[in-house]
């Protein structure tokens, strides 16, 4: 299946704007600039994969090489949609840390 130009470059700005915004806002809340950086990679790997999340305990080994055969099959599309919203989590973290060294006290 293929996805055209124009739903990439949406998707891409969405997953940006969306993981920026959530960053932005559990770093006011919890105080911790880089919380969303941090908690991003899990939730794109529970975007990613299709087991539960509790497998991974109760069946670590079929539950990790499931999500292995999914990260090395990714279209060229969803890396880069994926990739925009740790940048945006990355970017929510500088932006706090610019605004609270510029004497802005959120919360």
């Amino acid at each position: 299946m293929q996805m055209s130009i124009v739903v990439l470059i949406i998707s891409v700005v969405l997953f940006f704007v969306l993981f920026f915004g959530i960053g932005f806002i559990l770093n006011m809340l919890l105080r911790m600039s880089w919380i969303m950086a941090i908690i991003y990679p899990i939730v794109a790997i529970l975007i990613i994969d299709q087991v539960r999340f509790i497998e991974y305990f109760t069946n670590s080994k079929a539950a990790f090489e499931d999500l292995g055969y999914r990260l090395s099959h990714l279209a060229t599309a969803d890396i880069l949609i994926l990739l925009s919203g740790l940048a945006g989590a990355i970017a929510s973290g500088f932006t706090i840390k610019l605004l609270r060294k510029n004497g802005y006290q959120m919360f």
